[in-house]
């Protein structure tokens, strides 16, 4: 998306007095949420709902599937610390199906895999700071 793009969406909540609008298209989906002060923030701008994304043959020459962090923030394997983790290294998902959590800003945010498969590698730690784009699972696609 571009600036022209983004501020177009602007203009459009401050037209309609929204506080918040979230568009998906093509696979990508941005989320626009006003701030105390009214000025809108990007909250979310990742592809599909988890950011899961392909990457054949870059990992150990493998046909795999990452998922990639859709925010910074701290990652959370399970939704409480008495909780068992949402998967471990060779738990099979569905599309929908929530593989973590990160939390930003005081908001937890599920991720949810887009991809079916079997998780191969946990590459981010519990409870640790990830960046945008860090990827977090390796999938082999079933």
């Amino acid at each position: 998306m571009d600036k022209k793009e983004l501020k177009e969406l602007i203009d459009f909540m401050n037209e309609h007095k929204l506080s918040e609008l979230e568009i998906e298209e093509e696979g990508k989906r941005i989320k626009l949420k006003k701030d105390s002060a009214d000025s809108p923030i990007i909250i979310k701008d990742n592809i599909a709902s988890g950011g899961a994304q392909e990457n054949k043959g870059q990992i150990a020459g493998k046909n795999a599937i990452e998922i990639k962090s859709p925010m910074v923030g701290t990652f959370y394997r399970a939704p409480s610390p008495e909780s068992k983790p949402y998967v471990d290294i060779g738990s099979e998902i569905k599309p929908g199906d929530i593989v973590c959590i990160i939390e930003a800003m005081k908001l937890m945010n599920e991720i949810k895999s887009d991809v079916s498969g079997k998780i191969t590698e946990i590459l981010a730690e519990n409870a640790e700071p990830v960046e945008f784009g860090q990827t977090l699972f390796v999938i082999e696609p079933l």
